[in-house]
């Protein structure tokens, strides 16, 4: 199976007290890439750099320093497969998965998706290119508004991207989202509280699908639920993966999840 972010001292990525720093590619994305074989690679990192500074003072303020939570990370992740992203609690894993969303702006490095350089772009074409890139969140508590009804939370994305098609077109498509991750299609008026914790985690997998996306990171998605439940997640992703020709980059830090998911 292929990962990254190997437990410090390992191949791979070194995961240290400054972050993940030093990753470097397989030897199959060396030749990929040094080949120019790039029609089938759907993300291309090279040289990923995330810090983030560190000030001093309280009216005048000044950078001392930085943290470094990301050092030169490069890594390809090919159409329709599992890349495996590990590593220890604080190493960088999860700001490398925003970085690639472009949720923070990166300090170096590119990040090519589906042939586009996502740090060259700006506002609207970062937008549009967001609907094509999703993320499933750890916590499936704090992740969900507990204003928002879940039709609400499942439509949103669809609102924003100007796919709704109308409000009986958009119940519709909120109802065979939650049919396909496995909840009863009627309970769209209902809040993310009268859900369980595996539930809600299915809640935040059909947003993240609602947009009908090509690439999802998927951040930590079982770490928050009962062990009963957590192979239910991973048997979800899996079928939906083949369902949809999905992509993945899954962070974890339990190598057997990721020995099983990852190819």
């Amino acid at each position: 199976f292929r990962l990254l972010g190997v437990a410090q001292g390992g191949p791979g990525c070194q995961v240290g007290g400054s972050g993940l720093r030093n990753c470097s590619m397989t030897t199959e994305d060396i030749a990929t890439r040094s080949a120019g074989r790039l029609d089938n690679v759907l993300l291309d990192i090279h040289d990923l750099k995330m810090y983030f500074p560190v000030v001093s003072g309280i009216i005048f303020q000044r950078k001392i320093a930085d943290v470094k939570a990301v050092d030169g990370i490069s890594f390809v992740i090919r159409q329709g497969e599992t890349l495996g992203l590990v590593g220890e609690s604080g190493c960088g894993k999860t700001t490398t998965g925003r970085c690639i969303l472009m949720l923070h702006q990166p300090t170096g490095g590119e990040i090519t998706f589906e042939g586009h350089d996502l740090t060259k772009m700006k506002g609207g074409d970062i937008r549009r290119m967001r609907r094509r890139m999703q993320m499933i969140f750890q916590d499936p508590y704090a992740s969900l508004n507990p204003r928002m009804t879940v039709g609400s939370i499942i439509g949103e994305p669809l609102v924003v991207h100007g796919l709704a098609g109308g409000r009986k077109g958009r119940r519709e498509r909120v109802q065979e989202l939650m049919r396909v991750v496995g909840l009863n299609p009627y309970y769209t008026n209902r809040y993310p509280h009268e859900f369980s914790g595996g539930q809600r985690q299915r809640i935040g997998i059909a947003r993240a699908l609602a947009v009908q996306p090509s690439f999802i990171v998927c951040d930590e998605p079982i770490s928050a639920l009962d062990v009963s439940i957590q192979a239910q997640i991973i048997n979800l992703l899996e079928d939906l993966q083949d369902e949809f020709n999905l992509t993945y980059l899954f962070i974890a830090h339990d190598l057997s999840v990721v020995r099983h998911i990852s190819d």
